[in-house]
């Protein structure tokens, strides 16, 4: 008697191990439910972190005020004394899904400005927004719009267009120590999803 061909036997175990798996699969995707539209991006509320670095920070700390909920805030940081000085970040998607940061520090305004522009390069034009002049830099990755005061460098870099950079630093409002209302536009400003992520 012929022994089964340990090919034909190898196939037919393939086949019935996938009529097994592809069913559940199928019954998996249809009733799990998935939003393929959902946007990952979390929103967060940046409030907290903003009175703090306003307490802590060597030099008026720079937040939005009066910008539309269609500006989401995304990331937000204070950190001491690094080798770039007290350093406060402030990441944003703008309406268009495109990235603004504002950066501050007390620390050499070069080497700040280069890291926090992403190696962007200073250009000899220069913006007026209120009573200060910004120096525009451009790069491969980010632009920027750079304002070096003494003793804190403020850069509002990223992905946007200038005209969106532009709004970003005409929105910006520096407050010290301890304001009693640091932070208070910053719920409005981070949108109303802000805190639910």
């Amino acid at each position: 008697m012929a022994g089964r061909n340990p090919k034909a036997q190898t196939v037919r175990n393939m086949v019935l191990a996938m009529a097994a798996v592809i069913p559940v699969a199928f019954v998996s995707y249809v009733f799990i439910p998935h939003d393929e539209n959902k946007d990952p991006v979390r929103t967060v509320d940046y409030r907290v972190e903003l009175d703090t670095a306003r307490r802590a920070a060597p030099y008026p700390v720079a937040a939005p005020a009066g910008l539309g909920g269609d500006w989401r805030a995304t990331s937000v940081s204070y950190k001491a004394g690094g080798k770039e000085g007290s350093v406060w970040h402030l990441g944003f998607l703008d309406p268009d899904t495109e990235y603004v940061a504002v950066e501050q520090s007390d620390g050499p305004p070069g080497a700040f400005i280069d890291s926090a522009s992403q190696r962007a390069v200073k250009t000899p034009k220069t913006q007026r927004v209120g009573d200060a002049t910004w120096r525009q830099y451009e790069g491969e990755k980010y632009n920027a719009l750079v304002k070096e005061e003494k003793g804190v460098t403020t850069v509002v870099t990223g992905t946007a267009s200038h005209e969106r950079l532009m709004q970003m630093a005409a929105a910006l409002k520096a407050d010290k120590g301890d304001a009693k209302d640091a932070g208070k536009d910053a719920g409005k400003d981070a949108g109303k999803d802000a805190g639910n992520g």
